[in-house]
């Protein structure tokens, strides 16, 4: 007789890309060229979605954000919903496993890349779930630049919220017991933003940790959003006591990773945010610390270092450090640079 061997979780089946990326002056992300697949397997019934690699000047080592599924005899919850523009993608890649009905959808926070097909799911039957500060982001009837938004999409708000306790830091605010799994919804600190959640798959051992850390680029808080660096700095410390040395953290980009992993990129925000703070208690402009180029030291060990990724960490540091605005209906009113 043989047997079948075990399948050892998880499996990496579309690697992330990595390395150098550039696209030519007016390039424009071709949308009918992206593919949404099933990029990594956390366990027999957790599937992870990602777009193309290569393709998006946004985010070249895989378009978009992941999204991830869960799916079995209780139907679907889906993390996430990937680019408005290939929503009908991401059904079509959830349909290759499950014709299951789509029944739940967090959002892990307000970018688009995250919750641009909101309203597409919602209409498959999804209620969708978040924190309260990225409904108040997204129903705001002007964008963070304070230009009007788009007419928004109603089906795309967030049916069912909640907030961010500051006394019961990793705490689940919502708890599901689905397809043999226990999930929990955990309001994060304002860190990428102010609306973040991260989502705990209990039993598969996985936790997705959204965008407030990223392995492809530097970091990024979207402090119009409420984002903070000091917030993306106290979310990598608690991670050391909710997960386990174990636990497969799964950012929104770049690679899967352990707590360990984020010890580093810690060190990184406190050396930068100690060094921007320094430059500008001494009365530097942003850009004499732009020019300082404090991200030097970490250069080689960062994909996706492009000017771009750098001037905005600075830049973000520099406006953290002093007259930081505080958070008003999920926004912060941050100052505008030439």
């Amino acid at each position: 007789m043989v047997w079948a061997q075990e399948v050892e979780y998880p499996v990496i089946v579309v690697p992330t890309g990595t390395g150098s990326y550039t696209f030519p002056e007016g390039y424009q992300t071709p949308w009918e060229n992206i593919a949404i697949t099933v990029t990594e397997k956390m366990s027999p019934n957790l599937f992870v979605l990602h777009g193309s690699k290569g393709l998006d000047r946004a985010h070249p080592d895989a378009s978009g954000g992941r999204a991830m599924a869960l799916f079995g005899p209780d139907g679907v919850l889906l993390v996430d919903t990937e680019n408005r523009q290939v929503a009908d993608k991401t059904l079509a890649a959830i349909r290759s496993f499950t014709d299951g009905p789509i029944k739940v959808l967090v959002n892990t926070h307000i970018h688009g890349d995250h919750t641009g097909a909101n309203a597409f799911f919602a209409n498959q039957g999804a209620l969708i779930f978040a924190q309260d500060n990225l409904r108040l982001d997204m129903i705001n009837p002007r964008r963070p630049d304070g230009q009007p938004a788009p007419a928004l999409d109603m089906a795309a708000v967030p049916v069912v919220t909640y907030r961010y306790d500051p006394t019961a830091p990793g705490e689940p605010a919502v708890t599901l017991n689905m397809n043999g799994e226990t999930v929990d919804f955990i309001p994060m600190m304002p860190s990428h933003t102010a609306g973040d959640t991260v989502v705990r798959f209990r039993n598969a051992n996985v936790i997705y940790i959204e965008d407030f850390y990223r392995n492809f680029g530097y970091p990024f808080a979207a402090q119009t959003s409420g984002g903070s660096i000091k917030g993306m700095i106290e979310a990598i410390d608690l991670f050391q006591t909710m997960a386990g040395p174990d636990t497969w953290l799964i950012p929104g980009h770049g690679t899967l990773i352990h707590r360990e992993d984020l010890l580093p990129y810690r060190a990184m925000l406190v050396d930068i945010l100690a060094k921007v703070t320094a430059l500008r208690d001494e009365g530097q402009s942003l850009e004499q610390v732009l020019a300082a180029n404090l991200t030097a030291p970490y250069e080689q060990t960062t994909q996706g270092d492009t000017q771009q990724s750098k001037d905005r960490f600075i830049t973000a540091v520099y406006d953290e450090v002093k007259d930081f605005p505080p958070i008003v209906n999920g926004r912060r009113a941050m100052p505008t640079h030439p």
